[in-house]
């Protein structure tokens, strides 16, 4: 029970890799804030807040379903202060909500430049401010951002770069924190998949089905995060992890488990290239 009543801030918990990475640290006794939008079923998306944190509760842990869109300050700063107010502090935040919007340059709407730079930097960057005064005090804090590698290929930035834009931010946000709050011992990390994850995005925006089979589960991402939440703040930050890389340095290269079609070819996610 590495986790057990360690407090773990989660955005987009409601399915997903946010999900999967709450029940990993619930089944070693984590309290887990799943704060999502979600408060009703979407027939394509599936989970709600409430329905993810029964899932925390059954999985050993304690859910708190806190419904927040990271757009506005005021519901960020209410769901901090409501944590505090039933766990006592906050030990380990992942920003992991994020808008995706794969389109070029003249076919990006700017109502869609604004939702992904509304959440996935602006969001995260008032979400991780809120949290740390409470960090601060936590045990062995630890912010993750779900966030790739800063890879300045052209073929990264010019097919969609305003979404590249947002994630990169992301990124140079997790070194930014990490050095600054150096002095707090508080780690700062990001991670990100060297493979696609069969999430609602997958399926329903980026390949279907199709792509789907063709990648890894969220439960990949769930046990790497909890492989950096196990380290010492101190000497484990400022790193943008790609998840097998992350594995290989901690002697596992079996990774056929994660799999959604045991065998299959898989797809290279975003901004990373082919090994």
């Amino acid at each position: 029970m590495k986790f057990k009543n360690k407090t773990v801030f989660i955005t987009g918990a409601s399915r997903g890799i946010g999900k999967a990475i709450g029940l990993r640290l619930a089944r070693e006794g984590a309290q887990v804030v799943v704060a999502a939008k979600s408060v009703e079923e979407h027939p394509r998306l599936g989970g709600t807040i409430f329905t993810a944190a029964a899932e925390m509760d059954a999985a050993g842990g304690k859910g708190l379903p806190i419904q927040l869109d990271i757009r506005f300050e005021d519901q960020i700063k209410a769901a901090v202060e409501k944590t505090v107010s039933v766990f006592g502090g906050i030990d380990i935040l992942v920003n992991n909500a994020s808008a995706i919007a794969l389109t070029s340059t003249e076919q990006t709407d700017v109502r869609k430049f604004d939702l992904m730079h509304d959440i996935n930097v602006r969001g995260t960057f008032l979400m991780t401010q809120a949290c740390i005064p409470y960090l601060r005090k936590g045990n062995n804090p630890h912010i993750l951002t779900l966030s790739p590698p800063l890879n300045l290929h052209p073929k990264w930035l010019a097919p969609h770069i305003a979404y590249t834009l947002s994630k990169f931010n992301m990124s140079m946000m997790t070194l930014a924190w990490a050095e600054e709050l150096k002095k707090d011992g508080i780690a700062a990390n990001a991670l990100w998949p060297r493979t696609t994850i069969d999430t609602a995005a997958v399926r329903n925006l980026l390949g279907g089905e199709a792509l789907a089979k063709m990648s890894r589960t969220p439960e990949i991402l769930a046990d790497a995060a909890a492989i950096i939440f196990g380290k010492e703040a101190a000497s484990c930050t400022g790193n943008l992890f790609l998840d097998e890389t992350l594995f290989a340095a901690e002697g596992i290269t079996d990774l056929t488990k994660y799999s959604v079609v045991p065998g299959a070819k898989l797809f290279t996610d975003l901004f990373v290239d082919p090994a």
